[in-house]
């Protein structure tokens, strides 16, 4: 009985526990987001000293989202500013930017599922799949194509179109003709020889996956990875269907101000053409760490998700991402730059933390950079602080 009584006596005191951990977690949660839009001290250099919303305003960055991960798990997500400024809309956590080339490694974890299915080999040669264009001369891969490392020497970004503009098709666009508004992809080297940056090579992916699969770009990518990992506010569509423009965010100069069209299309879905919010990439990053952690996650197997973060020999990319060290931990990442939108992605390899960040100004990567670095001192992660000034 008295062993009773005790227990009695310990309910209301658990209750209460179990009751103050979630509001701990976002009292948690909301020191740390005060410390980031805060103004820095001690000021370091450059733009420590200025709270978030003045960032803004002086690097005319009209609108923000951010998620940050911690353990494994998104601790929280935020929106700032202005979506489109001339309509005054607010920038929510649901609002979608243009992720740009992050669109990149989100097809390569399309790829990875492919590997893991046995339907695709790294190490072939992509033209046993290519069936609508063939790569000229020595023999390239889908791992080249995706680490950069494939000889391809476009070197140009993909400008993208108006939506009013006639649009070429993904031969059209690796031949360099008429419509496209870029030159042919070449190929200046052998595979594995040097690193050099390529969106035509993904976009020779793009038309890989499409031949081998069969099915359109965004259908496959949307069946492969973002309903697995639960990116429900992600799209490939280009153009971007009518149902879910209306909470797109407009695209703005380095002045913060709207241009000719709300947005550019990109026909390069896999390198350019990803709709999505930082909560999305987040869930993205999560499932990267999940899987190299292992044994598995939702969408790669560990030995596919350690085939992303590591370098292939050549170069800093693994498949589909870069991969870095910070001060004393391993990174991956990713960054991203269209038309009036600018974007990042960042987590470490084995720890479970991370930031996903998505602007809507030609200036946005500034405040990305400043931000990413508040992020990492307040939540103590093991890259070094940026310098004092001497």
């Amino acid at each position: 009985m008295r062993k009773n009584r005790v227990g009695r006596s310990l309910l209301p005191l658990l209750t209460a526990c179990l009751t103050l951990i979630p509001l701990r977690a976002q009292d948690d949660a909301a020191a740390l987001i005060a410390r980031i839009e805060t103004a820095q001290t001690p000021n370091r250099q450059g733009l420590d000293g200025f709270t978030l919303p003045e960032l803004m305003q002086r690097l005319h960055v009209p609108g923000l989202s951010i998620a940050v991960i911690r353990d494994f798990k998104i601790h929280w997500v935020k929106a700032y500013g202005i979506g489109d400024v001339e309509s005054g809309r607010s920038v929510e956590t649901n609002t979608l930017f243009q992720a740009a080339s992050i669109s990149k490694p989100v097809t390569a974890m399309a790829a990875m599922r492919l590997v893991d299915e046995h339907r695709l080999s790294l190490d072939d040669d992509i033209n046993t799949i290519l069936k609508s264009w063939r790569v000229p001369g020595h023999a390239v891969t889908p791992r080249s194509l995706m680490s950069h490392t494939s000889g391809a020497d476009d070197g140009f970004g993909f400008p993208g179109y108006d939506p009013s503009a006639p649009r070429p098709t993904l031969v059209q666009i690796l031949d360099g003709k008429p419509p496209s508004n870029v030159g042919p992809v070449l190929f200046a080297r052998p595979p594995f020889q040097a690193y050099k940056y390529s969106g035509g090579g993904v976009t020779i992916m793009q038309l890989a996956l499409m031949d081998l699969t069969g099915r359109p770009f965004a259908e496959f990518m949307r069946s492969t990875v973002l309903d697995q990992v639960g990116m429900s506010d992600s799209s490939y569509e280009q153009p971007l269907p009518a149902a879910l423009s209306s909470r797109a965010a407009r695209a703005h100069d380095g002045e913060g101000k709207s241009m000719g069209a709300s947005w550019h299309v990109y026909p390069e879905q896999a390198a350019a053409g990803l709709w999505t919010t930082p909560g999305d990439l987040a869930r993205f990053i999560i499932e990267v760490q999940t899987a190299v952690r292992g044994p598995k996650g939702a969408v790669l197997t560990q030995a596919t998700a350690s085939a992303m973060v590591c370098p292939v020999g050549v170069g800093p990319f693994g498949i589909g991402l870069s991969i870095e060290k910070r001060g004393e931990g391993w990174y991956f990442s990713h960054g991203g730059s269209n038309w009036g939108f600018r974007g990042d992605i960042l987590g470490h390899v084995r720890k479970g933390y991370g930031v996903a960040m998505l602007t809507n100004g030609d200036n946005g990567s500034a405040l990305i950079n400043e931000i990413e670095a508040r992020v990492a001192a307040a939540y103590n992660w093991d890259s070094l602080d940026k310098p004092l000034p001497r």
